[in-house]
């Protein structure tokens, strides 16, 4: 986990607290070999599914239609 910290430069507790939070919900699962602690996505859950789809869509440029019509 702590090379997540470091890449998303935040703190050991923010990660493990929003971790505990998103496996709570089923959106990733947790195994332990040792002291190494693997993430994986559990893209079965319709709430991954869902946030998948809201990551795309705010991942896309905005085209000039979209901004005006946001005004």
């Amino acid at each position: 986990m702590t090379n997540l910290v470091r890449v998303i430069n935040s703190t050991y507790n923010q990660v493990n607290r929003n971790l505990q939070i998103l496996e709570k919900e089923g959106i990733i699962k947790t195994k332990h070999y040792g002291n190494v602690k693997m993430i994986e996505l559990n893209v079965e859950n319709p709430k991954t599914k869902t946030l998948l789809k809201v990551l795309h869509m705010l991942n896309r440029p905005i085209s000039d239609s979209q901004k005006l019509s946001n005004h």
